[in-house]
Protein backbone atom coordinates (compact mmCIF):
# COMPACT_ATOMS: atom_id res chain seq x y z
CA UNK A 1 0.00 0.00 0.00
CA UNK A 2 1.38 3.39 -0.99
CA UNK A 3 -0.83 5.43 1.35
CA UNK A 4 -2.03 7.92 -1.24
CA UNK A 5 -4.74 6.80 -3.63
CA UNK A 6 -3.96 9.45 -6.23
CA UNK A 7 -0.35 8.32 -6.45
CA UNK A 8 -1.60 4.71 -6.61
CA UNK A 9 -3.96 5.66 -9.44
CA UNK A 10 -1.22 7.46 -11.39
CA UNK A 11 1.15 4.53 -11.01
CA UNK A 12 -1.52 2.02 -12.06
CA UNK A 13 -2.34 4.10 -15.13
CA UNK A 14 1.33 4.40 -16.02
CA UNK A 15 2.01 0.67 -15.76
CA UNK A 16 -1.15 -0.37 -17.62
CA UNK A 17 -0.63 2.09 -20.45
CA UNK A 18 3.08 1.28 -20.73
CA UNK A 19 2.23 -2.40 -21.21
CA UNK A 20 -0.50 -1.62 -23.73
CA UNK A 21 1.54 0.85 -25.77
CA UNK A 22 4.65 -1.35 -25.76
CA UNK A 23 2.74 -4.17 -27.41
CA UNK A 24 0.93 -1.80 -29.77
CA UNK A 25 4.33 -0.46 -30.85
CA UNK A 26 5.82 -3.92 -31.36
CA UNK A 27 2.86 -4.98 -33.50
CA UNK A 28 2.80 -1.72 -35.48
CA UNK A 29 6.53 -2.07 -36.25
CA UNK A 30 6.05 -5.69 -37.30
CA UNK A 31 8.28 -7.05 -34.54
CA UNK A 32 5.46 -9.31 -33.42
CA UNK A 33 2.25 -10.17 -35.24
CA UNK A 34 -1.01 -8.43 -34.45
CA UNK A 35 -2.70 -11.63 -33.20
CA UNK A 36 0.24 -12.36 -30.89
CA UNK A 37 0.27 -8.78 -29.61
CA UNK A 38 -3.46 -9.01 -28.94
CA UNK A 39 -2.99 -12.13 -26.83
CA UNK A 40 0.07 -10.82 -24.97
CA UNK A 41 -1.94 -7.73 -24.02
CA UNK A 42 -4.80 -10.02 -23.02
CA UNK A 43 -2.57 -12.15 -20.76
CA UNK A 44 -0.42 -9.47 -19.15
CA UNK A 45 -2.80 -6.58 -18.54
CA UNK A 46 -4.86 -8.36 -15.90
CA UNK A 47 -2.11 -9.44 -13.51
CA UNK A 48 -0.46 -6.00 -13.71
CA UNK A 49 -3.75 -4.26 -12.92
CA UNK A 50 -4.88 -6.60 -10.14
CA UNK A 51 -1.49 -6.48 -8.41
CA UNK A 52 -1.73 -2.69 -8.55
CA UNK A 53 -4.80 -2.95 -6.28
CA UNK A 54 -2.27 -3.47 -3.50
CA UNK A 55 -1.12 0.14 -3.93
CA UNK A 56 -4.50 1.51 -2.83
CA UNK A 57 -5.69 2.22 0.69
CA UNK A 58 -8.68 0.42 2.29
CA UNK A 59 -10.82 3.55 1.77
CA UNK A 60 -14.25 3.09 0.17
CA UNK A 61 -13.35 5.15 -2.89
CA UNK A 62 -10.33 3.00 -3.75
CA UNK A 63 -12.24 0.57 -5.97
CA UNK A 64 -13.80 3.44 -7.90
CA UNK A 65 -10.47 5.11 -8.51
CA UNK A 66 -8.86 1.82 -9.57
CA UNK A 67 -11.77 1.09 -11.92
CA UNK A 68 -11.00 4.33 -13.75
CA UNK A 69 -7.99 2.59 -15.31
CA UNK A 70 -9.86 -0.17 -17.20
CA UNK A 71 -12.73 2.26 -17.82
CA UNK A 72 -10.41 4.72 -19.58
CA UNK A 73 -8.81 1.95 -21.65
CA UNK A 74 -12.25 0.51 -22.50
CA UNK A 75 -13.48 3.94 -23.57
CA UNK A 76 -10.42 4.21 -25.80
CA UNK A 77 -11.26 0.79 -27.30
CA UNK A 78 -14.80 1.94 -28.04
CA UNK A 79 -13.71 5.20 -29.68
CA UNK A 80 -11.09 3.44 -31.82
CA UNK A 81 -13.55 0.72 -32.83
CA UNK A 82 -16.15 3.31 -33.82
CA UNK A 83 -13.56 5.21 -35.86
CA UNK A 84 -13.78 8.34 -33.70
CA UNK A 85 -10.21 7.96 -32.44
CA UNK A 86 -7.58 7.19 -35.07
CA UNK A 87 -4.87 4.95 -33.61
CA UNK A 88 -3.23 2.63 -36.18
CA UNK A 89 -0.88 1.16 -33.57
CA UNK A 90 -3.78 0.15 -31.33
CA UNK A 91 -5.66 -1.34 -34.28
CA UNK A 92 -2.58 -3.33 -35.28
CA UNK A 93 -2.13 -4.55 -31.73
CA UNK A 94 -5.70 -5.54 -30.94
CA UNK A 95 -7.35 -6.63 -34.18
CA UNK A 96 -6.89 -9.82 -36.16
CA UNK A 97 -7.39 -8.39 -39.64
CA UNK A 98 -6.74 -4.66 -39.22
CA UNK A 99 -10.44 -3.80 -39.02
CA UNK A 100 -11.01 -1.34 -36.12
CA UNK A 101 -14.52 -2.72 -35.61
CA UNK A 102 -13.01 -5.95 -34.25
CA UNK A 103 -12.04 -4.00 -31.14
CA UNK A 104 -15.75 -3.57 -30.38
CA UNK A 105 -16.00 -7.29 -29.68
CA UNK A 106 -13.34 -9.19 -27.71
CA UNK A 107 -11.18 -6.27 -26.46
CA UNK A 108 -14.22 -4.16 -25.52
CA UNK A 109 -15.84 -7.06 -23.62
CA UNK A 110 -12.52 -7.67 -21.87
CA UNK A 111 -12.40 -4.09 -20.63
CA UNK A 112 -16.03 -4.05 -19.50
CA UNK A 113 -15.49 -7.22 -17.45
CA UNK A 114 -12.51 -5.63 -15.72
CA UNK A 115 -14.50 -2.54 -14.78
CA UNK A 116 -17.46 -4.53 -13.44
CA UNK A 117 -15.45 -7.09 -11.46
CA UNK A 118 -13.24 -4.37 -9.96
CA UNK A 119 -16.26 -2.45 -8.70
CA UNK A 120 -18.20 -5.47 -7.48
CA UNK A 121 -15.48 -7.58 -5.85
CA UNK A 122 -12.33 -5.49 -5.36
CA UNK A 123 -10.47 -6.80 -2.30
CA UNK A 124 -13.64 -8.03 -0.59
CA UNK A 125 -13.48 -11.50 -2.16
CA UNK A 126 -11.15 -13.69 -4.18
CA UNK A 127 -13.96 -14.22 -6.70
CA UNK A 128 -12.98 -11.24 -8.81
CA UNK A 129 -9.29 -12.13 -8.79
CA UNK A 130 -9.90 -15.76 -9.81
CA UNK A 131 -12.35 -14.75 -12.57
CA UNK A 132 -9.98 -12.14 -14.00
CA UNK A 133 -6.90 -14.35 -13.88
CA UNK A 134 -8.79 -17.18 -15.58
CA UNK A 135 -9.89 -14.72 -18.26
CA UNK A 136 -6.32 -13.47 -18.77
CA UNK A 137 -4.17 -16.55 -18.43
CA UNK A 138 -6.61 -19.14 -19.68
CA UNK A 139 -8.41 -17.59 -22.60
CA UNK A 140 -5.32 -15.61 -23.62
CA UNK A 141 -2.91 -18.53 -23.70
CA UNK A 142 -5.29 -20.92 -25.48
CA UNK A 143 -5.01 -19.21 -28.84
CA UNK A 144 -1.21 -18.92 -28.67
CA UNK A 145 -0.68 -22.59 -27.81
CA UNK A 146 -3.46 -23.88 -30.04
CA UNK A 147 -1.94 -22.29 -33.13
CA UNK A 148 1.66 -23.26 -32.42
CA UNK A 149 1.34 -26.79 -31.06
CA UNK A 150 -0.56 -29.17 -33.29
CA UNK A 151 -2.84 -31.43 -31.28
CA UNK A 152 -6.14 -33.17 -31.93
CA UNK A 153 -9.22 -31.04 -32.45
CA UNK A 154 -12.00 -31.12 -29.89
CA UNK A 155 -14.95 -33.25 -31.12
CA UNK A 156 -17.49 -30.69 -29.90
CA UNK A 157 -15.52 -27.68 -31.14
CA UNK A 158 -13.54 -28.38 -34.34
CA UNK A 159 -11.89 -24.95 -34.38
CA UNK A 160 -10.32 -25.58 -30.98
CA UNK A 161 -7.75 -28.14 -29.92
CA UNK A 162 -6.80 -30.33 -26.99
CA UNK A 163 -3.56 -28.34 -26.62
CA UNK A 164 -5.48 -25.09 -26.45
CA UNK A 165 -7.82 -26.52 -23.85
CA UNK A 166 -4.90 -27.67 -21.68
CA UNK A 167 -3.36 -24.21 -22.07
CA UNK A 168 -6.54 -22.59 -20.74
CA UNK A 169 -6.37 -24.68 -17.59
CA UNK A 170 -2.62 -24.29 -17.04
CA UNK A 171 -2.54 -20.57 -17.87
CA UNK A 172 -5.56 -19.83 -15.70
CA UNK A 173 -4.13 -21.80 -12.79
CA UNK A 174 -0.66 -20.25 -13.02
CA UNK A 175 -1.91 -16.66 -13.04
CA UNK A 176 -4.56 -17.31 -10.39
CA UNK A 177 -2.17 -18.86 -7.90
CA UNK A 178 0.62 -16.43 -8.75
CA UNK A 179 -1.54 -13.40 -7.94
CA UNK A 180 -3.22 -15.02 -4.92
CA UNK A 181 0.24 -16.03 -3.72
CA UNK A 182 1.46 -12.43 -3.85
CA UNK A 183 -1.65 -11.27 -1.97
CA UNK A 184 -1.11 -13.95 0.65
CA UNK A 185 2.60 -13.12 0.95
CA UNK A 186 1.91 -9.46 1.74
CA UNK A 187 -0.98 -10.34 4.07
CA UNK A 188 -3.72 -8.91 1.86
CA UNK A 189 -5.53 -12.06 0.73
CA UNK A 190 -9.24 -11.14 0.48
CA UNK A 191 -11.15 -12.76 3.33
CA UNK A 192 -7.95 -13.70 5.11
CA UNK A 193 -7.08 -17.30 5.82
CA UNK A 194 -5.39 -19.54 3.26
CA UNK A 195 -5.54 -19.65 -0.52
CA UNK A 196 -8.65 -21.66 -1.55
CA UNK A 197 -6.71 -24.10 -3.73
CA UNK A 198 -9.39 -26.73 -4.35
CA UNK A 199 -12.26 -24.32 -5.02
CA UNK A 200 -10.09 -22.30 -7.41
CA UNK A 201 -9.09 -25.45 -9.32
CA UNK A 202 -12.76 -26.42 -9.72
CA UNK A 203 -13.57 -22.95 -11.06
CA UNK A 204 -10.61 -22.98 -13.45
CA UNK A 205 -11.63 -26.40 -14.75
CA UNK A 206 -15.22 -25.22 -15.31
CA UNK A 207 -13.97 -22.11 -17.08
CA UNK A 208 -11.79 -24.33 -19.27
CA UNK A 209 -14.83 -26.34 -20.35
CA UNK A 210 -16.77 -23.17 -21.15
CA UNK A 211 -13.90 -21.73 -23.17
CA UNK A 212 -13.78 -24.95 -25.22
CA UNK A 213 -17.34 -24.46 -26.49
CA UNK A 214 -17.80 -23.41 -30.15
CA UNK A 215 -18.58 -19.75 -29.43
CA UNK A 216 -16.66 -16.90 -31.02
CA UNK A 217 -15.89 -13.46 -29.55
CA UNK A 218 -17.86 -13.95 -26.33
CA UNK A 219 -15.33 -15.97 -24.32
CA UNK A 220 -14.41 -12.75 -22.56
CA UNK A 221 -17.93 -12.72 -21.15
CA UNK A 222 -18.81 -16.38 -20.67
CA UNK A 223 -15.60 -17.52 -18.95
CA UNK A 224 -15.63 -14.89 -16.15
CA UNK A 225 -19.42 -15.26 -15.79
CA UNK A 226 -19.06 -18.96 -15.01
CA UNK A 227 -16.15 -18.24 -12.67
CA UNK A 228 -18.22 -15.68 -10.75
CA UNK A 229 -21.24 -17.99 -10.49
CA UNK A 230 -19.18 -20.88 -9.15
CA UNK A 231 -17.23 -18.53 -6.92
CA UNK A 232 -20.42 -17.63 -5.06
CA UNK A 233 -21.19 -21.31 -4.62
CA UNK A 234 -17.71 -22.43 -3.51
CA UNK A 235 -16.10 -19.54 -1.63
Amino acid sequence: MIGNNWIALALTFALALAWLRLNDYLAHRGIISSPLSRKIIHIGTGPIFVLCWLFFTPAAESRWLAALVPFAVTLQFALIGLGTWKDPAAVAGMSRTGDPKEILRGPLFYGIVFVVLTLVYWNDSVIGIVALMLLCGGDGLADIVGKRIKTAKLPWSPRKSVGGMVAVFVGGAVLTFLVLGVYSLVGSLPGGGEIPWLAAIVIIFAGTLVESLPMNDIDNLTVPAVAVLLGHLLF
